[in-house]
């Protein structure tokens, strides 16, 4: 890669590697300062180390806090080059401190007993070669460093690290399509080295990668290519990829590609809506080869790939730090700055979490489309319809919400374009996983399977007209609602389905072992993400107090103040025939979920009576079961 006039070289490695020559060498060569970290040991360090006593992690503190400052000064100006055992990763860590995007690491290493022979020979080191049994026993290796093995000659040593240094790309992107692209333009407007790959096909895709980088001009300096070996290649290792392809087969093909090109260490990431439980198996195979799998859901569409999505990563939390500089630089800005990107937490819990994500857009957007049938039912147009959407913003704000106003004010000749478009939602396939998981996991999350079967029925285009005609057109009338109510209902529906996602989350966190944070969650989706919202951002508070948003005492207030709208709602629905399932399913849940005894006592003797499933009694607290014989 082209060596950055902002960036730290690190070298680092037990003593007696050469750390301060080969620190210099790199310095002359890139003509840039060089410091050896040793001359900044403060006086009771060095007195410690000449008796041969090994320093301790608070004896260190302070020295790494002086080499972090010493890096930031020269930031200012300059690059540099600083010599520095660091042998632990929390001294890397303390190092790359508010700087980790602008440092680059050199691990030089050698057998116990090549080092030792070289430390004989060296008179003029206050290190006594006793310590260098206690460097080893410490030393935990780095996956993010250039390593550089010291039997090479300090020529052949230096000309490795300048080909890493200069020829190598921090970040590869595997997959041209809308969200590929983006992603690539993002990293690369934000300063990072990348290298692109789309393949070729003769006659199909030809060219695309090398097309792409120059249509634009923050891609200058990107490598492209169509061979995945010279795509490999171009990468620094460890190697960071991100697959932005297809879900499914596709993604283990491509896997199945990278392998043999591959060096044990590398990370792939995979940036496509997979299912959770694909990317468990992904990361334990890929273990097997000694290749770290990050599973990330993004969210945000091509817009949000291009100038900030929300990025939802899972995996082995110490090789997430290796590509948390880069997702959480291209990652949309939430409250106070914060990137929209965190560690969700262990295998496949990054994609659990997009996939309920999902689920919840489904849901939001069935809602949006059942208040335009509403408004349409009471006489009023697609602008008309959009101008009253948008006195919502004000207080009920979202995405959604506000593309659903462009689409109902676009007008194509005379006609409003929404009027022309095939009423057949499709899906691509989270909304069916989320259902599906809802229902292994025992999780009444109504809303998401609700909004998922709306979209199947609309599919049933034909069947839909020839029942029309057989059972004739719904009334035409009013309904005698208020837009007013119509909002308080939506309102209502969407703090139940909002409730219903996150509780899916916690209850899969609970079962799968991942304790995960629903605030957390909840602050990287209010912005960048589909479903961003005013509501969202009130729940990264309402979550930090409670796992259950219904158990909010403000929301429950608020619940108990929308209730009246949802049921008028609803029931002028159900009275005039209009389908409002999303709407329908909101109150149904809610005076399931309140009602403290219900009729499934019922259900239970029914399962007794023909099948002898057994029943527990109200009138006895050891929690017993019972059968009867019912006849």
């Amino acid at each position: 890669m082209n060596f950055k006039k902002d960036t730290v070289v690190f070298v680092m490695g037990v003593t007696g590697v050469g750390k301060s020559t080969i620190g210099k060498l790199i310095a002359e060569k890139l003509k840039i300062p060089f410091f050896d970290g040793d001359d900044f040991h403060p006086k009771e360090n060095v007195e410690k180390m000449l008796k041969g006593i090994p320093l301790i992690d608070t004896d260190r503190q302070g020295w790494l806090v002086s080499l972090n400052q010493l890096a930031k000064d020269q930031l200012k100006t300059t690059s540099c080059v600083i010599a520095c055992s660091a042998l632990k990763k929390k001294y890397r860590d303390r190092l790359n401190f508010e700087i980790l995007p602008q440092v680059k690491w050199v691990h030089l290493t050698g057998s116990f007993e090549c080092i030792s022979k070289r430390m004989a020979q060296r008179t003029d080191h206050f290190m006594p070669i006793e310590l260098l049994n206690s460097q080893f026993a410490i030393l935990e290796n780095p996956i993010e460093a250039i390593e550089v093995d010291i039997n090479l000659t300090p020529n052949e040593i230096i000309e490795k690290v300048m080909k890493e240094l200069f020829k190598k790309s921090e970040f590869g992107l595997f997959g041209l399509g809308v969200m590929g692209k983006s992603l690539c333009r993002n990293l690369a407007k934000n300063g990072f080295q990348i290298s692109m790959f789309n393949r070729h096909v003769v006659g199909v895709e030809e060219n695309v990668a090398a097309n792409f980088k120059n249509e634009f001009k923050e891609l200058t300096t990107s490598h492209a290519f169509d061979s995945i070996e010279l795509f490999v290649q171009s990468i620094a290792q460890p190697r960071k990829i991100m697959l932005m392809v297809n879900a499914g087969k596709t993604i283990d093909f491509v896997i199945e590609d990278l392998l043999p090109f591959l060096s044990e260490g590398d990370i792939i990431i995979d940036g496509g809506n997979s299912n959770f439980k694909n990317t468990i198996e992904r990361t334990d195979f890929l273990k097997t080869k000694k290749i770290h799998f990050i599973g990330a859901g993004i969210s945000g569409g091509e817009e949000g790939a291009l100038n900030g999505p929300s990025i939802m990563p899972s995996g082995d939390k110490e090789v997430y730090q290796s590509v948390a500089p880069y997702l959480e630089k291209i990652a949309a800005k939430g409250e106070k700055n914060m990137p929209c990107c965190i560690y969700i937490g262990p295998k496949g819990s990054g994609h659990f979490v997009k996939m309920v994500h999902n689920g919840i857009e489904y849901a939001e957007m069935q809602l949006l489309a059942e208040v335009y049938d509403i408004l349409k039912v009471q006489g009023n147009n697609p602008s008309e319809s959009a101008e009253i959407l948008s006195t919502w913003k004000a207080t009920a704000n979202s995405y959604l919400l506000e593309i659903t106003i462009d689409i109902l004010r676009k007008k194509e000749n005379e006609d409003w374009l929404v009027h022309k478009i095939m009423d057949k939602a499709g899906n691509k396939g989270t909304g069916n996983w989320a259902t599906i998981e809802t229902a292994q996991l025992g999780v009444p999350s109504s809303l998401i399977s609700t909004a998922l079967f709306a979209r199947f029925t609309s599919f049933y285009k034909n069947d839909r007209v020839e029942l029309q005609q057989i059972y004739g057109k719904r009334p035409s009338q009013k309904l005698d609602i208020t837009t007013n109510d119509l909002f308080e209902a939506f309102q209502f529906a969407r703090i139940i389905n909002h409730y219903q996602g996150f509780k899916l989350i916690f209850e899969a966190s609970k079962v799968y072992n991942w304790e995960l944070n629903l605030s957390d969650i909840a602050s990287i989706w209010t912005n960048g993400s589909i479903i961003k919202s005013k509501l969202m951002g009130d729940l990264v508070v309402v979550l930090k107090e409670s796992d259950s948003i219904l158990m909010n005492e403000k929301l429950s207030i608020k619940i108990k103040e929308l209730k009246p709208a949802i049921n008028k709602v609803v029931s002028e629905c159900v009275l005039n025939e209009l389908a409002a399932p999303c709407f329908s399913e909101s109150v149904n849940f809610f005076n399931a979920c309140t009602t403290a005894n219900s009729s499934a006592n019922v259900i239970q003797a029914q399962r007794d009576y023909f099948g002898a499933h057994t029943y527990q009694r109200v009138d006895d607290e050891t929690g017993q079961f019972y059968h009867t014989i019912w006849k």
